[in-house]
């Protein structure tokens, strides 16, 4: 389970939030199969979410806002909350291009729509179940709701550290899963 923040406060100055939520959903996370389950189930999910929000929309001063949009920078705020920027931010831009792209579905027929923003959705977690058959654990936000966003942060660890640009992360995850 992730731990509620406040209990970490004495450990503020020497690992960020984003890194301590990293350990906590690494332990629910070793099997590569899983893992890989996950780089094709969270997007999906993602996308799924932000295709349903896409049709509320309000015109604010000449600009159409979603309901995509409003979860999507509420969503930033928490990461921006979490620390080491140098994932947290290309997570947000990952997740605001995924709301970029849903966009047209706003504008199609509803049948076409809710195909694109349910298909996906469903689709999205059955590769997440069958990832945790695998792992044979449940998903980490059944111990902890916050594991929902940590999931497309993980993603993005996972390639950063693949591409050599956060050196000890892996090793600092393993150490604690």
């Amino acid at each position: 389970m992730l731990a509620p923040l406040a209990t970490h406060h004495n450990q503020e100055t020497t690992m960020d939030r984003a890194t301590r939520h990293l350990m906590e959903y690494a332990r629910y996370h070793r099997d590569p199969r899983n893992v890989a389950t996950h780089f094709i189930g969270i997007p999906l999910i993602a996308f799924g979410i932000a295709a349903l929000l896409t049709r509320w929309q309000v015109d604010v001063g000449g600009w159409r806002l979603g309901a995509d949009t409003a979860v999507w920078a509420l969503t930033a705020l928490w990461y921006l909350r979490q620390g080491r920027w140098s994932l947290t931010a290309p997570t947000i831009v990952a997740l605001g291009g995924l709301v970029l792209l849903v966009q047209p579905l706003g504008d199609v027929a509803t049948p076409l729509w809710l195909a694109w923003a349910l298909g996906s959705f469903v689709v999205g977690w059955v590769f997440q179940a069958v990832g945790h058959v695998w792992e044979g654990r449940k998903p980490a936000f059944f111990d902890d709701v916050r594991g929902l966003l940590v999931g497309p942060l993980f993603l993005v660890g996972e390639i950063a550290v693949a591409l050599g640009l956060q050196p000890g992360l892996r090793e600092q995850l393993k150490g604690q899963a």
